[in-house]
């Protein structure tokens, strides 16, 4: 009978033996049923009218001969109550197991509830667990404080998480449904609430409201970014966020299995905004168009992969927390120097970038310095695929003097 407070134990209890009544005696007006929880009691009375011996009774529910509740007590008299003590062994063998089968199943009914209104009002907070089961699609959860099995869906969780039975599990209440008439208690390690509730928990000022988290974008186990305002002056946010030599971050990184995030400054100017999103790339300029929600960003070559990310997941993260459509362009006014092969993946197979490094050519100008004849001795690649090559690094270094 856990998750159950008393006084609905006792109501359920008293509507259970209420009708075990009424079924015997056709009505349960004239009867009581007192329930003593402390001590595990129960007691049934029957409560009637005394009348004088050979009245006529009309109900016996509620009258009784003077002689027969002498029986029951010896200085009764007419015109008081009887109050006459029911025992369950009355009532008969099979109308008590019904009463108890009904009684159970109240009983189920009612912790159900009990569970899904409880955990309703706890979706978004972070839960500590044990790994009860490891299904195919599931992982089954048994909650630290209640002992109440939770699901941690497969979807749900991180890229590199891997649990065993016995481990614990740390994840928010993302939702509880109702399936089959049983609650079912969902959580989630994917979901921004996660990050964003691990962060209050790391950082006292988000607690105490001196920081708050203007938005969170995640790629869950990939990376994360992570917008703070502070609403006190003395306060970095970013710095707060992080820690010393990154003693707050580090924690919630480790629990996120080496999710890299980022906390950037919000700020209500949407071009510096775009400009700390794309971190940790630095940029040159940009351009925005605030009716097409789009930015032209420009960035020395170098900055370029930084600002995409790997499988462009920086940008994508950036254009997320931006709400902005965000398109990366080298800036040419710029005296390149030299530019990594890669930085050409667009415009050059990899496979040909990687017979090049493979040879020791990393950058343009490493693969510009050689001969055509040299390249082709060294590489073995085709004359017009090396010709097309030399075309596409000599013209990123058309007008700069070289």
């Amino acid at each position: 009978m856990k998750n159950i407070d008393r006084p609905t134990m006792v109501r359920v209890l008293e509507d259970v033996f209420r009708t075990l009544i009424r079924k015997k005696y056709g009505s349960d007006d004239n009867f009581q049923v007192i329930v003593n929880t402390d001590k595990g009691d129960l007691e049934l009375w029957r409560v009637r009218d005394i009348v004088e011996n050979g009245a006529e009774i009309e109900d016996d529910n509620t009258e009784v001969h003077l002689k027969y509740a002498l029986t029951i007590e010896e200085d009764y008299e007419v015109g008081e109550e009887c109050y006459e003590q029911l025992f369950l062994k009355d009532f008969g063998r099979r109308a008590i197991m019904a009463a108890r089968q009904t009684l159970i199943s109240r009983i189920l009914e009612l912790e159900k509830d009990e569970i899904y209104r409880r955990y309703s009002q706890r979706v978004g907070d972070v839960v500590l667990g044990e790994v009860h089961q490891i299904l195919k699609r599931d992982i089954l959860v048994l909650d630290d404080t209640t002992g109440n099995e939770l699901v941690l869906p497969r979807n749900e969780t991180i890229k590199g998480d891997f649990f065993r039975k016995g481990e614990l599990v740390r994840a928010i209440i993302r939702k509880v449904e109702m399936k089959n008439n049983n609650p079912v208690v969902i959580l989630s390690r994917t979901d921004n609430t996660f990050l964003e509730k691990l962060l209050e928990q790391e950082v006292p000022e988000i607690e105490d409201g001196l920081i708050t988290i203007k938005k969170i974008v995640r790629m869950p186990g990939e990376r994360a970014k992570v917008a703070v305002e502070s609403y006190d002056d003395r306060i970095d946010p970013v710095g707060a966020c992080v820690g010393m030599k990154g003693s707050r971050i580090h924690g919630i990184v480790r629990e996120l299995r080496n999710e890299n995030i980022d906390i950037i400054n919000y700020t209500n100017n949407e071009s510096l905004l775009i400009q700390r999103a794309l971190t940790p790339a630095k940029i040159t300029s940009l351009e925005l168009d605030g009716e097409a929600r789009r930015a032209a960003v420009y960035l020395r070559p170098d900055q370029v992969s930084l600002a995409i990310g790997k499988g462009g997941l920086n940008i994508k993260l950036a254009s997320r927390l931006t709400a902005y459509e965000i398109d990366v362009y080298r800036d040419t006014d710029e005296v390149i120097d030299d530019v990594e092969l890669n930085e050409f993946n667009d415009e050059i197979d990899q496979w040909i970038i990687d017979a090049f490094k493979a040879v020791g050519c990393d950058t343009a100008r490493s693969v510009l310095a050689l001969s055509k004849e040299e390249i082709i001795r060294r590489t073995d690649l085709e004359e017009e695929t090396v010709d097309d090559v030399i075309r596409i690094l000599s013209s990123e270094f058309e007008g700069d003097g070289n």
